[in-house]
């Protein structure tokens, strides 16, 4: 193999003589031709010895950065010179331009980190940031961290491919028109893999990008640690009581803390509320023969008609629920064995909400805590992409993108049609993409009072969520026409939390609020005689829940 010497040679000798500042700006106007072919002929160059590293590397960084500002400082001052012209004046001062200068102004940071490595992405991207004028010393922070990064990447990947190809360099009788070919393959290598493999990855670095930018997605670890040591402290409060919420609700197992069967809660609401919830029945059996019989005895007994909803008996986080349109669709559902399936009536709805209440046992009258808004999300097709790229490209779906691809595998090559309108989720749950908003203006006082008949009817019920569905606003608040199609105990959340408006700090007190009601109902449980859970029944609980959830399909 060729030493980086013997190839030194091959450079012109007036290149390898001039001085180290003529060497730098040729690099640096260079970058204001190809700043990526520049990038990967200096990184030779300097691999092969034919001038400095740190100058290779600085001037090549400097002509990038510098580009990018000269683009942007282009831009805003055009656009402020354009902006006098009345007659374009009118047109960028349009609801629509207004909006797209808003969402750029928002969203445009993450834009300028990617598209350093997408292909004819960088002068529309810096134009629109100097005509939206972005700040300044901010856009040239971000695209000089950019720049560095990007030009540390293309040295690290020519250190190790360049000057590794010496022998096949040797066959050219001019040395220089080697490395030229070597220059220009590494150049068209790294836009090949900009196309495809790259622009994959990079779609799902901004989605994990953005997942910890924004706190509702955070890991459940990471976003409950301090809830976690709330809770301790209010045990030590109560005298050690860490499992104390599970007596908050005497009449559900554990309390409602984890493992109750919801087929057992569903039960009772039908018998004291039959027109506010909806039906539901449970499937089970040793085989799978016997269990597709139950479900066509169900379905046959109570007269229902596709679609129905087939749901875990013990779950959590919406984890395995199913809208189900026909036999061969609810097969698939009943095949694993090993635990109970709920079948329910499918509520149509088309609203949903969850509904935090809570009474203390020495009180006559119980309240909502707090009200959430259920939003299903939509993707309208365009006629051109496929529902994977829709997804991808969508600026919240792209951030739970796999959550979405996993459970639309088989449709993900489907280009959808102009304008038609494509649900992303039918479980009213966050984990499983749905839009949970602050829903306090649903309330009133006559769905509170609904609300209210009905759990204190319910034996041995103090605290919870009910998930409804509903018609319209006005019919539920006015109490009537509403379907609860679960009711979740103790450890259910005021889900409201999750509003993109609110903040962390905003989340941390309604759960702090939340587990100081939830930890005082269990008290005043305990000194009417009821017992909480142990550590170890909870713990076997939760184990349970775990292994069951491994074996539940994806959730609709």
């Amino acid at each position: 193999m060729a030493t980086p010497d013997e190839i030194a040679d091959w450079i012109p000798a007036d290149f390898s003589r001039w001085p180290t500042a003529k060497q730098a700006v040729l690099i640096v106007l260079s970058t204001f031709v190809s700043e990526d072919f520049t990038c990967i002929g200096a990184a030779l160059l300097a691999g092969v010895g034919a001038l400095p590293q740190w100058v290779a590397g600085a001037s090549v960084f400097a002509g990038i950065w510098l580009g990018d500002a000269l683009l942007y400082g282009l831009a805003r001052g055009a656009g402020l010179r354009l902006r006098r012209w009345s007659w374009l004046r009118r047109r960028l001062n349009s609801p629509r331009v207004q909006e797209a200068e808003a969402w750029f102004r928002k969203r445009g940071w993450t834009m300028l980190w990617l598209c350093r490595a997408i292909p004819g992405a960088r002068l529309p991207t810096y134009l629109a940031a100097g005509v939206a004028r972005l700040p300044v010393l901010r856009f040239l922070a971000v695209t000089g961290a950019a720049a560095l990064l990007w030009t540390a990447a293309v040295f690290l990947i020519v250190a190790m491919v360049g000057v590794a190809v010496g022998d096949w360099l040797r066959r050219f009788e001019n040395g220089f028109w080697g490395l030229l070919t070597v220059a220009v393959l590494l150049f068209f290598g790294i836009r090949l893999l900009q196309r495809r493999p790259l622009r994959r990855f990079l779609t799902a670095s901004q989605a994990i990008f953005g997942r910890w930018s924004r706190w509702e997605f955070w890991p459940a670890w990471l976003f409950y640690l301090p809830v976690v040591f709330d809770y301790l402290r209010l045990g030590l409060r109560h005298r050690g009581g860490w499992t104390l919420p599970s007596a908050a609700n005497p009449g559900m197992e554990a309390g409602g803390m984890i493992g109750e069967s919801k087929m057992a809660v569903l039960a009772t609401l039908q018998r004291i509320a039959p027109d506010f919830t909806a039906e539901a029945g449970a499937v089970s059996g040793r085989s799978h023969a016997e269990r597709r019989e139950a479900f066509q005895h169900l379905m046959e007994e109570r007269s229902w008609e596709y679609p129905v909803v087939i749901k875990p008996d013990v779950g959590q986080r919406g984890s395995g629920v199913r809208k189900v349109s026909n036999l061969a669709a609810a097969e698939e559902c009943l095949k694993a064995d090993g635990f109970v399936r709920i079948v329910q009536r499918y509520v149509p709805g088309p609203c949903e909400a969850g509904l935090f209440y809570y009474r203390r046992p020495e009180e006559p009258k119980g309240r909502i805590f707090a009200i959430t808004h259920k939003v299903f999300p939509k993707l309208i097709g365009d006629g051109r992409r496929t529902l994977r790229e829709l997804i991808e490209n969508d600026e919240r779906a792209g951030l739970i993108a796999s959550v979405y691809c996993r459970r639309f595998r088989a449709q993900l090559d489907r280009v959808l049609e102009a304008g038609e309108a494509f649900r992303l989720v039918e479980a009213g749950n966050h984990a499983q993409g749905c839009i949970f908003k602050d829903g306090a203006f649903l309330y009133s006082r006559r769905l509170e009072e609904r609300v209210d008949q009905i759990s204190r009817q319910v034996p041995g019920f103090y605290v919870g969520r009910y998930d409804v569905r509903y018609k319209s606003e006005s019919l539920l608040k006015a109490g009537e026409e509403f379907q609860i199609v679960e009711l979740n105990g103790a450890s259910s959340e005021s889900t409201n939390i999750y509003d993109p408006d609110h903040s962390l700090l905003d989340a941390y007190k309604i759960l702090h609020r939340q587990w100081e009601i939830v930890f005082a109902i269990g008290a005043a449980n305990r000194k009417k005689g009821a017992k909480p859970a142990s550590l170890r029944q909870l713990w076997k609980d939760w184990r349970r829940c775990r292994r069951l959830s491994k074996r539940h399909l994806p959730a609709d």
